[in-house]
């Protein structure tokens, strides 16, 4: 059975000219716990809207989106808060920390719902994950005046602190340096691994995305596998040209 399942999902938009905007077509997936995911696209193709629909902060317009063989679309709002709650971590670029709090308590926050002794123990639950993205120095230091990769840990931090089994990745790495980006998602795929946890990452970045197991690619909101092995050395010998091309060109300014 499928961690998260989606059976031809319609999502379109009425405009303001009562027109309908198609944001995606007939789109099929299924994740399975443990997997790894990657969905290329580009701006506008629709992968965020897949993204929220996948971890149901969004309903499609049409199609089914099942859960554990649960479909979600017949659950009361209250039932599927605690559902997503309890199952789904998301990661955003922009972090969407609390502004003026600590990096400790942008992490407790999903904890506060918590029931029992999880409760009780937010605190020390959510330094330990802190510790566990390398933080475990930074936990009273105010979250806006940490620096972005910095920032982005508290953000999986916060994500990872209820165990989540389905981590929701939206460009993750789009508003990082090339060395830090490539260490937050080492730390995201080490964490999903460690708990069997399927991990769905979004992403324009090649990098990033042949870094999963399966790849699809989002195209005017029709979803495809995708073999990005020939697009991925593509890129990789076209970055080696234009570095040699920059390097000649250097060389006979020099000279």
């Amino acid at each position: 059975m499928s961690l998260v399942s989606l059976q031809d999902v319609t999502k379109s938009v009425l405009l303001p000219d009562d027109t309908r905007l198609e944001i995606l077509r007939g789109v099929t997936l299924e994740v399975d716990a443990g997997d790894h995911v990657s969905i290329v696209g580009r701006s506008g193709s629709g992968k965020s809207t897949l993204l929220n629909i996948l971890g149901m902060l969004d309903a499609p317009t049409t199609g089914a989106v099942s859960f554990e063989g649960r479909e979600v679309g017949r659950m009361r709002s209250g039932r599927l808060d605690r559902l997503r709650g309890d199952n789904v971590g998301f990661v955003f670029q922009q972090f969407n920390l609390l502004p003026g709090r600590t990096a400790l308590d942008n992490v407790m926050m999903p904890l506060s719902h918590a029931a029992g002794r999880t409760f009780w123990s937010r605190r020390s639950i959510a330094a330990d994950m802190l510790e566990r993205v390398g933080l475990g120095h930074r936990v009273e230091q105010i979250a806006d005046r940490l620096s972005g990769g910095e920032q982005q840990r508290v953000a999986i931090a916060r994500a990872l602190v209820r165990r989540p089994v389905l981590i929701l990745a939206d460009e993750p790495t789009g508003a990082l340096d090339i060395d830090t980006g490539a260490t937050v998602m080492a730390l995201l795929d080490e964490v999903a691994t460690e708990t069997s946890a399927a991990l769905v990452t979004i992403t324009h970045d090649l990098h990033v995305a042949a870094r999963a197991r399966r790849h699809y690619r989002l195209d005017a909101g029709v979803l495809a596998p995708a073999d990005l092995r020939r697009a991925f050395e593509a890129s990789t010998l076209q970055e080696s040209a234009d570095a040699t091309r920059d390097g000649s060109t250097l060389s006979g300014a020099s000279r």
